[in-house]
């Protein structure tokens, strides 16, 4: 048997890319998928191959301390066919002087940069991902539709605003553009255990487990060289605010190119999505999602502690908070470490709240343990489980100290979104998080996780009632009424108070100025379903300068009864919307063809806009790059910000523009348009 004497290869790599689903990467290298085989054209020096005369031996190896047993090498010969189940190798084309070589990996590799040795010279270099369209590996996901929006669409829908008015905000992920796979493999070089033993995480990378985790924790930079810090005040000297970023391309690049520095600054839906972005460049199929009323029980009683003054205003008395919205993603993978039934989608969260193991990250854990009550499975159940579960009590501090519980109905964990396969639809996924409130099975869960406060709660309704009312649709820059209504269900007359105000307010509930308060301390209500509506003014010239960029304003309207002593408290938020940015296509899309968008955003303020400028980006675009223009001029009340952009897609098929309009009245205004790019 004569060993194969090699002169030169070829790696095939845009025949092989293409045929592993990552030619958005680039054809330049070798990027293959685990479990499927790929292809390399041996150019022989002399002699021609013989099936059963001919051998060639041939390693693989990834990381620094390569050995058989942690399964980060391996050596092995020609075989006759491929075996899909170990590495292994066979030559697939006749006999000859050229030779076809199809190598495979096992479904449970570790994913990473590998080296492969052929014979006694040559060295390839290649990157091996996880694959979910392979039965055999753990991310295995069974529709192709599926696959296409969470492994391979570079852009989506993040949901912000409020429960009650879901605000879609366009996100490019970009994990197909230049330089970001690399950024990846690097977030995993530079996690903690990787630099205490790399050749244990070098083989920790087979299980999207143990991935998943590491991701956690590097994306927010709290106890390593992560990618992004957080912050949650207006302040954001040096850095900018989160609300500027579109996509995760510059976010990771610049952390990439700035010596692992982290990035300033992001908030949860930051954090969440360049979690999917590296998600699904190293083959997790990843999606993003909203929990609206987001719970963070910091002692883990799966209580929320509110405390109001005596005109219904939150006092910050403790570490326990409402979120107005909270964003997480969640990963697909089977569980073969829990009990069956838990394979699936599981949470993950990178945005620092809580330590887990002495460090800020948070899950996988799997839907069902959340839906199920199932709190001991790993990772950190109960955080998630109070996210969209825990119980809501609101006290009344008074001025002499002394403290009432009042009766307010507050729920959390509602219209859990995400975007919808294959279009931008908003998807309601919250019945994978919780049974139907009040049925049998959801007893059942909080039984087991003990969730006592809920199961001995009864729908106490003492005869006055107090709801918050608004108008259909408020924008930014209009005046506007919002109502409190009060019924009064009893037999008898009330004389009562009420103070009904509002405030600017962050998405995470930290409470800002007052933008408009009624205090009467004569309300007289009339028995038996007698109703009163009480409107209060909002008005531009008293919010304008006091909202934050998150457009929320918190209404609170506190009833007191002078008969019985009660208080009775509603709370809504209300999101002011932005003016809408229309993008209109000129020419005819076609890949390598400059093309021109003309955008538009009407100023909806009573005062001249300053300063304007637009940004856009999008995969396969704007060539991985952020374009800007600015206007010179001012833009008067009711009239237009109008600039053309011009930009080369390079990439056939469905795309998103993403459009970013900032000035010094009206910031971070979002929108997109979908374009379809002929080939």
């Amino acid at each position: 048997v004569l060993t194969l004497d090699i002169a030169r290869w070829d790696l095939e790599c845009e025949f092989n890319n293409t045929d592993h689903r990552t030619e958005l990467n680039g054809v330049e290298r070798l990027i293959v998928r685990r479990g499927q085989s790929f292809t390399i054209n041996l150019h022989l020096r002399s002699g021609v191959y013989q099936p059963g005369g001919s051998a060639l031996d041939l390693t693989v190896e990834t990381g620094p301390q390569p050995s058989d047993q942690y399964g980060t090498q391996a050596s092995f010969g020609l075989t006759d066919q491929i075996d899909t189940s170990r590495w292994s190798a066979a030559i697939t084309s006749p006999p000859g002087n050229m030779v076809s070589l199809s190598i495979c990996s096992p479904p449970d590799a570790p994913i990473g940069r590998w080296r492969l040795t052929l014979g006694q010279g040559g060295r390839v270099d290649f990157v091996l991902l996880y694959n979910p369209w392979c039965t055999g590996d753990v991310v295995y996901m069974d529709s192709e539709e599926k696959l296409r929006e969470y492994i391979l669409a570079q852009d989506g829908i993040i949901y912000r605003g409020g429960w009650k008015y879901p605000i879609p905000t366009p996100w490019n992920y970009g994990q197909f553009e230049d330089g970001i796979l690399n950024a990846c493999l690097r977030i995993l070089d530079m996690n903690p255990k990787c630099l205490r033993n790399p050749g244990k995480d070098a083989s920790g990378r087979r299980n999207p487990i143990y991935v998943s985790r590491v991701l956690s924790a590097m994306v927010n930079c709290n106890d390593d060289k992560g990618v992004l810090q957080g912050r949650w005040t207006d302040d954001y000297d040096g850095g900018v605010s989160p609300l500027s970023w579109k996509g995760s391309v510059e976010i990771l690049r610049n952390w990439d190119t700035n010596a692992c520095q982290p990035v300033r600054f992001g908030q949860c839906w930051v954090f969440a999505a360049v979690a999917c972005s590296v998600s699904r460049a190293l083959g997790i199929p990843c999606r993003l999602v909203t929990n609206y009323n987001s719970a963070h029980d910091t002692n883990s009683n799966l209580v929320i502690e509110r405390y109001v003054d005596e005109n219904g205003q939150l006092v910050q008395k403790s570490r326990d908070m409402i979120w107005n919205y909270h964003c997480w993603v969640e990963n697909w993978m089977t569980r073969p470490d829990l009990k069956p039934g838990f394979d699936g989608w599981q949470v993950m969260d990178p945005t620092p709240q809580e330590k887990s193991e002495g460090v800020y990250c948070c899950g996988p854990i799997p839907l069902k343990a959340i839906k199920e009550g199932e709190l001991t499975d790993k990772y950190d159940a109960p955080f998630v489980f109070a996210e969209v579960n825990a119980d809501v009590h609101t006290f009344m501090k008074r001025k002499d100290g002394s403290t009432k519980k009042i009766i307010s109905s507050v729920h959390v964990g509602l219209k859990i979104s995400t975007k919808s396969v294959g279009s931008d639809r908003r998807e309601d996924i919250t019945h994978l998080y919780k049974y139907p409130e009040g049925s049998d099975e959801e007893r059942e869960a909080f039984t087991k996780a003990n969730h006592q406060n809920k199961l001995l709660q009864q729908q106490d309704n003492a005869g006055l009632l107090i709801v918050i009312k608004v108008s259909t649709e408020m924008r930014k820059g209009c005046d506007f009424d919002v109502f409190a209504v009060i019924t009064n269900n009893t037999p008898n007359e009330k004389k009562c108070r009420l103070v009904f105000g509002s405030r600017a307010v962050s998405y995470n509930g930290i409470l800002g100025e007052n933008c408009g308060f009624k205090d009467l301390l004569n309300v007289q209500l009339a028995p038996g379903e007698g109703q009163l509506r009480v409107a209060l003014r909002m008005n531009y010239s008293k919010y304008a300068e006091n909202l934050t960029e998150d457009n929320l304003i918190r209404l609170a309207a506190l009833l007191l009864d002078y008969g019985t002593q009660e208080a009775y408290l509603a709370v809504r938020n209300v999101v002011l919307v932005n003016p809408e940015i229309k993008v209109r296509i000129l020419g005819e899309p076609k890949e390598n063809r400059k093309l021109a968008a003309e955008i538009t955003l009407q100023n909806p303020l009573p005062v001249p806009l300053q300063n304007c400028c637009f940004t856009v980006e999008g995969s396969n675009l704007t060539g991985g790059q952020v374009v800007t223009e600015r206007l010179n001029s001012t833009v008067e009340p009711g009239q237009d910000a109008k600039v053309k952009i011009y930009f080369t897609p390079t990439h056939s098929g469905l795309r998103k523009l993403v459009v970013d309009f900032d000035s010094n009245k009206l910031c971070h205004v979002k929108g997109y348009r979908n374009v379809i790019i002929g080939k």
